[in-house]
């Protein structure tokens, strides 16, 4: 994996990023993704990252922790460049983050039937939780 590297989102990443959320499916017409990357610029607990090849955009994660449990939202690769290690690589990256925190567990979130997803994560150790998120919306992005 030749020119890989993970670092901070920047601003000049926005619209790759953007593209590559829309490529992986992860946007929903009730979300602003620009909205999105706005409000996680203010988090001051947590990273925005992304997953570079030689200067180009393959991969993003945003990581979150609230002083009880870590977050992991908008993970992201490239679907052409899936199935070579780089999503566990970006989340082992984000495990040790949120260790160096002192998070004691991560919390994250997968559509109903994303079986493909719920495998990755399975693979990686994550299970099931005994839990249903509920969700209020607060501030409507449309």
């Amino acid at each position: 994996m030749q020119d890989i590297e993970i670092t901070a989102f920047e601003e000049r990443h926005r619209s790759d990023v953007i593209a590559l959320w829309t490529k992986c499916g992860l946007t929903r017409p009730w979300n602003d993704p620009d909205k999105d990357i706005d409000r996680k610029l203010t988090d001051r607990n947590g990273a925005f990252l992304v997953l570079t090849q030689a200067g180009s955009v393959i991969g993003s994660v945003m990581v979150s922790y609230d002083g009880h449990r870590g977050s992991i939202y908008y993970l992201s690769i490239d679907p052409e460049r899936q199935s070579a290690g780089l999503g566990k690589m970006m989340m082992e990256h984000c495990e040790r983050l949120l260790i160096d925190m002192g998070c004691p567990k991560i919390n994250l979130f997968v559509r109903l039937g994303n079986e493909a997803v719920m495998s990755f994560y399975d693979k990686l150790g994550y299970s099931e939780d005994a839990a249903v998120p509920l969700g209020k919306r607060l501030i409507p992005d449309t």
